[in-house]
C-alpha cells in the first residue's frame, strides 16, 4: 500500500468497513481510501454493487463521487489493482454460492464449460439487480448441483493438475482479504455536519438542492437507482464558490440495462432497503418500487434542508437533518414514509415552522411547497421524474424569489 498509497487517518467508520483519508503516493493528491473486508458473501455483494455502479459513472458528474482505482488484498501487504471494466471473479463466485471461496476450492473445478457459465451468469446478476434472495438461492442450488465429487480419481487428478501448474510456472489463485475503493476526498464531511455547523442561508441551501437534483437525474439516466439516498451519503466539498455536493456509498445501490417501455426507471425491485426516515411508501409496505423511490427520499431532504428540520434518532445524540410525521401526546416522531403507507390520503403540513431548529431560514414559497408535495407523494407515477426535477425546481425557486420581491414592494 505504501507504494501507491500512504494512509493518514481514519475519518469514518460503518458496519461494512473504515475510511481514511490518505495521499497518492507519487502526485500527494489527497483522497479517500475506503476498505471493505471480505468477510461474508452478503458483504461481498454490497461491495461489488458499489464498484460496479461506481465504475459506470466513471467520473463523469461533478455531483456523483469519483473513483480513482480500486485495489484487491490478496495478503497481509500485498494489493492487486483490479483490472478496469471487470469485476474480481473470485468474489462474484463467493456471491453465487453463498459461502466464501477460498484457493484450494478454485482447484476443485476443471470444467471450463462451467466455468464459463457460472461467470456469465455472475455479470448477468450483477448487472440485471433483481431480488437478491431469490436470486442467490437459484445459483447456490446450482452450485451444490455441478459439485464434484470426492472420489480418490478425482483426488489424484486434481494433484496431478496442480503440479502440473506448479511446473509451468502458473500462480495459485489469489485469496481475497478485502477491497480498496480510492475515492476523492470531501473536506467539508457529510451534507448534515456540513449544514448544522453553519448559519442557515437561503442561497447555500437552494444551491445544495439544484446540485442533488442533477446527480440524481444523472444516476437514473443511467439505470442507477441509488436506494439509500439521505444525508449521511452526501458529501460536501468546500470551495471559494460554495459547496460542491457529492453522492456517495453506492452499496445499496442497483443497475439495470433493460428498458422498460422506453425507460430504465420503470425497472421494479423488491428489496426492502435504506434508512427509516427516507424511505418512500412503497417501500415500507414491501411492494416492489422503482426508482421514483429516490425521489421521495430526495424529498425528504430537501424539505429538511429549505427548513432546517432536524431530529435525533432513537439511541443517538447526533442531530440529523430530516422531516416526519408526529403522532401521540408524546411527540414520536414517525417516518414520512410510514406515515403515508399507513395512510396514503395524509395531508403533509409545508412549511413544518413549528418544527424547524432555531436559528431559521425563510421558509420554502408556495410554489416549493407545491413541488415538494409533489416529491412527497403517496403514489410513485405522481412524484415527477427525475429528467424534470431539476428545470421544476429552478421554475419554482424563481417563482417564489418574485413573489417575495412583489411583497416587499409593497410594503
Amino acid at each position: 500500500m505504501e507504494e501507491l498509497y500512504t494512509l493518514e487517518r481514519e475519518v469514518g467508520r460503518g458496519s461494512y468497513g473504515v475510511v481514511f483519508e490518505g495521499h497518492m503516493a507519487k502526485t500527494r493528491q489527497r483522497v479517500a481510501i475506503k476498505r471493505l473486508p471480505c468477510s461474508s458473501p452478503e458483504c461481498i455483494e454490497l461491495y461489488l454493487q458499489e464498484l460496479w455502479a461506481m465504475r459506470a459513472m466513471a467520473k463523469n458528474h461533478v455531483n456523483v463521487i469519483a473513483l480513482h482505482s480500486c485495489l484487491l488484498q490478496t495478503g497481509p501487504r500485498s494489493l492487486k489493482p483490479l483490472t478496469p471494466g471487470k469485476l474480481p471473479l473470485r468474489l462474484v463466485e463467493t456471491v453465487l454460492k453463498g459461502s466464501l471461496v477460498r484457493a484450494s476450492q478454485s482447484h476443485e473445478r476443471n470444467d471450463s464449460q462451467s466455468n464459463t457459465r457460472k461467470r456469465t451468469n455472475a455479470l448477468s446478476r450483477l448487472q440485471d439487480r433483481t431480488n437478491a434472495v431469490q436470486v442467490r438461492g437459484k445459483f447456490q442450488d446450482k452450485s451444490k448441483s455441478n459439485a464434484p465429487d470426492s472420489t480418490p480419481q478425482r483426488l489424484q487428478n486434481r494433484a496431478r493438475k496442480r503440479l502440473a501448474q506448479i511446473e509451468k510456472g502458473q500462480p495459485e489463485p489469489l485469496r481475497c482479504l478485502a477491497l480498496w475503493l480510492v475515492m476523492e476526498y470531501c473536506d467539508g464531511g457529510d451534507l448534515n455536519n456540513y449544514l448544522l455547523s453553519r448559519p442557515p442561508e437561503a442561497q447555500r441551501n437552494h444551491s445544495v438542492v439544484k446540485q442533488l437534483c442533477s446527480a440524481v437525474a444523472f444516476l437514473h439516466s443511467l439505470g442507477i437507482t441509488h436506494r439509500d439516498l439521505k444525508p449521511d451519503n452526501v458529501l460536501v466539498c468546500v470551495t471559494s464558490k460554495g459547496p460542491v455536493v457529492k453522492v456517495a456509498d453506492f452499496g445499496l445501490s442497483k443497475m439495470s440495462e433493460a428498458l422498460v417501455d422506453g425507460d430504465r426507471t420503470r425497472q421494479h425491485f423488491s428489496s426492502t432497503c435504506g434508512s427509516d426516515f427516507y424511505m418512500a411508501p412503497e417501500v415500507w409496505g414491501g411492494l416492489t418500487y422503482t426508482a421514483q423511490a429516490d425521489i421521495f427520499s430526495l424529498g425528504v431532504m430537501f424539505w429538511a434542508v429549505l427548513e432546517r428540520i432536524t431530529f435525533l434518532e432513537e439511541g443517538t445524540t447526533q442531530e440529523q437533518l430530516g422531516a416526519y410525521v408526529c403522532k401521540g401526546r408524546s411527540g414520536w416522531l414517525m417516518p414520512l414514509g410510514e406515515a403515508l403507507w399507513d395512510n396514503a390520503d395524509l395531508q403533509l403540513c409545508i412549511p413544518m415552522k413549528f418544527k424547524r431548529a432555531p436559528p431559521l431560514p425563510p421558509p420554502p414559497g408556495p410554489a416549493m411547497c407545491r413541488l415538494l408535495l409533489d416529491m412527497l407523494a403517496s403514489n410513485p407515477d405522481a412524484r415527477p421524474p427525475a429528467d424534470q426535477l431539476g428545470t421544476r425546481v429552478h421554475f419554482a425557486l424563481k417563482e417564489d424569489s418574485q413573489l417575495t420581491d412583489r411583497v416587499l414592494k409593497r410594503t
